[in-house]
């Protein structure tokens, strides 16, 4: 078990190299990311590792990778003594904190939780960060390899099965799942399946919605941006975007 668990962590070092070929520029000025971003949010990365290309095929989206906002930037600290305000599981490190600047120069998004109080999001912050220190489920290490041909012969319909096939260690963790196990806890929903329960009273049927809430090994990066519950934040209009001011250069006709 030792020597797989060994030989795993080589393979993970290996996919998540970057791949130059798939590098995206950003789309967010790293000083109106830093200025936007605040605690609670969740930083969607698009990745250009090799496992990155893997994540995007089997979730059919553009991000990769998903962190977690633990404390506001410090626009004051020097570079070399930047806070680390990004909680993620990392293939190779684990469940760690990073600085903001690790992702700045990719292409990121920012969702955001609405109607939570401060102190749900500080739970929502205090459960994730006890985490820290946890090992990344490398059976999804395992899971993922196997999918990285051009055109794996997986059905779409199985492909979010697929990512939650992990060990079940509660010691282990992917960046999506942690993060939705820490929203679940003050009750918040991601991306829940709707459904109709029909019950009868005096003789008359009563059919009422209920939101379904799905076990967190399901959760991909991509279900916080296509979430109904968690508002899309582009730094970028925020800060104020006047399209007047721009230097735009049209493309020609020769």
């Amino acid at each position: 078990m030792i020597l797989l668990d060994s030989f795993g962590r080589r393979l993970a070092r290996w996919l998540n190299k970057p791949r130059p070929s798939e590098w995206r520029v950003s789309t967010a000025d790293p000083g109106a990311l830093a200025a936007t971003i605040r605690p609670g949010d969740v930083l969607l990365v698009e990745g250009s590792s090799r496992i990155s290309s893997a994540i995007k095929y089997l979730t059919q989206s553009s991000w990769s990778h998903s962190a977690l906002c633990i404390a506001a930037p410090d626009p004051d600290a020097p570079p070399d003594r930047e806070p680390s305000i990004l909680l993620e599981a990392d293939v190779s490190e684990g469940v760690r904190l990073v600085p903001l600047s690790r992702y700045a120069a990719q292409h990121t998004r920012i969702c955001r939780p609405v109607g939570l109080s401060d102190e749900e999001i500080h739970q929502v912050i205090r459960m994730s960060i006890a985490r820290v220190g946890h090992r990344y489920d490398m059976k999804n290490i395992w899971d993922l390899a196997r999918y990285l041909f051009p055109h794996p012969p997986v059905p779409k319909r199985f492909r979010r099965r697929l990512l939650a096939f992990g060990s079940g260690d509660p010691t282990r963790a992917i960046c999506s799942s942690l993060i939705a196990e820490a929203y679940h806890s003050v009750r918040y929903p991601i991306l829940p399946d709707l459904r109709t329960l029909v019950s009868t009273q005096g003789g008359k049927e009563d059919a009422r919605e209920v939101l379904h809430i799905r076990h967190h090994s399901l959760f991909t990066p991509r279900d916080f941006d296509v979430s109904p519950y968690f508002q899309i934040i582009k730094p970028t209009l925020v800060l104020g975007f006047d399209p007047h001011r721009l230097n735009v250069v049209l493309p020609t006709n020769d």
